[in-house]
């Protein structure tokens, strides 16, 4: 039997790179691996204390973190302003859905590595369990609108949701979504009705 769910956590996902293990060893050096910082909410995902700098046409960012575990194909997720700093064109994806996106240059220390594709805008999304889903009477890839209360209240469209028993209950949003909505770290997401 499965519990009613009124409510779920959104979190703010900064700009942050995802490395495949022969772009670690390009950037950090032969056999280097990723040091834990700290656990993420997501279950065996953790924050890196490895940084890199991502270098555009326009302009760089530096410190930008690293997150494990590594993974089959280098991915770096940004904002829409981000973006616009460095220059370049991601396109709104989701998660691993990297063919054809945009290039960027890796940089760490004197070492750089550029990338011909991998930089993404991450659409907004929510993970969850099979019970989850069941709860809030929704299936995997689904696409749902959901309510944020805040200081300025407002509404996702086009989240996507995304079903798996590794993961944990939670909405993911970028920065630039969260500043347009006044949005702080842990506030509440509830859904309203599917997305046109």
């Amino acid at each position: 039997m499965t519990t009613a769910i009124k409510t779920f956590p959104v979190a703010i996902s900064a700009r942050h790179i995802h490395l495949s293990e022969e772009d670690l060893q390009a950037l950090f050096g032969p056999n280097a691996t990723l040091t834990k910082d700290f656990d993420l909410s997501q279950p065996g995902q953790f924050a890196a204390k490895e940084r890199v700098s991502i270098e555009g046409p326009k302009g760089i960012i530096h410190n930008v973190r690293v997150l494990g575990p590594v993974r089959a194909a280098t991915q770096v997720e940004v904002s829409r302003t981000d973006a616009m700093k460095l220059g370049i064109y991601p396109p709104l994806r989701q998660s691993g859905d990297i063919d054809n996106s945009a290039g960027i240059k890796l940089l760490y220390g004197e070492r750089e590595l550029v990338i011909p594709q991998g930089v993404i805008i991450a659409q907004a999304h929510i993970h969850m369990t099979e019970e989850d889903a069941q709860a809030l009477a929704v299936h995997n890839n689904e696409v749902v609108a959901v309510e944020v209360v805040s200081e300025r209240p407002v509404t996702f469209r086009g989240v996507v949701v995304r079903v798996s028993n590794d993961f944990s209950l939670e909405m993911h949003i970028d920065t630039d979504e969260a500043n347009a909505g006044f949005i702080e770290q842990q506030a509440q997401g509830k859904l309203v009705k599917a997305s046109l």
